[in-house]
């Protein structure tokens, strides 16, 4: 599946059956010898009651991350596709919290990101003190969580973007790394972004790094509340009501398969 480009494989593994190392994460993403995917999403049974199911993801390179804005609109219609439950919206679970899913009439997803954290210390960002700016490696950059890391530049220009990613990433204020994210302000409604995450380098979209820089460009005074996120992969909407962060899009599925691991190159 994809979600504006940002592509995905999604196994169920309600059974509990489905265990893969690191090796083999990065095997199965392979472009060439795997199968292809920015990130690799499992759907599992929830650990609580009150909640629906259990949303896994793990990056291209084998790392697991708490957050995938643009996996979980694909996760709800797979759920939805796959009869694995009738619920509308569903709750699920991530490692940074419960999501709320809503699939919408005409098939878009609009998904409850939750709050975004502000801290230094869950971001993770090596800082003393909070600030709505940071120069880290003489970049002058935003940086909050949304269940991941990001830090955000706002440029005129963002065509050339890898190096300063790689060096913003690589820097030991971020001692998880981090999602990098370039915004272009259009209009107070309206952004172009492009997004080099960690562990899977540029994709043609980033959920949770929209939400990311419209908070920030909503607290620099740049963006109003609801801003249309242009993406290399198209378009998405953010909210942000100053607690709670919204995403809404679209999710395509585009193949079925099954692949032997013991099968897969070494």
């Amino acid at each position: 599946m994809h979600g504006l480009g940002n592509d995905f494989a999604i196994i169920n593994n309600i059974d509990g059956d489905v265990s893969l190392s690191t090796d083999e994460i990065r095997k199965l993403s392979d472009r060439h010898f795997g199968i292809g995917f920015d990130q690799l999403l499992l759907v599992e049974s929830a650990s609580s009651k009150d909640v629906d199911f259990r949303y896994v993801i793990f990056n291209a390179d084998g790392s697991e991350v708490s957050q995938c804005g643009n996996g979980a609109r694909c996760l709800a219609l797979y759920i939805q596709k796959k009869n694995l439950s009738y619920k509308n919206p569903l709750s699920v679970e991530t490692n940074s919290g419960i999501m709320a899913l809503t699939v919408n009439s005409d098939d878009s997803v609009r998904v409850e990101m939750g709050k975004p954290n502000f801290l230094p210390s869950k971001i993770p960002l090596n800082t003393n003190e909070e600030s709505l700016e940071y120069m880290i490696e003489d970049f002058k950059v935003g940086s909050l969580s949304i269940g991941n890391p990001h830090a955000i530049l706002v440029l005129d220009d963002i065509t050339d973007i890898e190096s300063t990613a790689l060096t913003i990433q690589s820097s030991s204020h971020f001692p998880e790394s981090v999602n990098v994210g370039f915004m272009k302000v259009l209009s107070k409604d309206e952004i172009q972004l492009r997004v080099v995450e960690r562990g899977a380098g540029e994709t043609l979209a980033c959920g949770s790094g929209a939400c990311a820089a419209v908070i920030y460009g909503i607290r620099l005074g740049l963006l109003n509340s609801k801003v249309n996120v242009r993406l290399n992969g198209g378009n998405a909407m953010v909210e942000y009501d100053g607690e709670k962060v919204y995403l809404s899009g679209p999710g395509e599925f585009v193949y079925e398969g099954s692949i032997n691991l013991r099968s897969a190159p070494s």
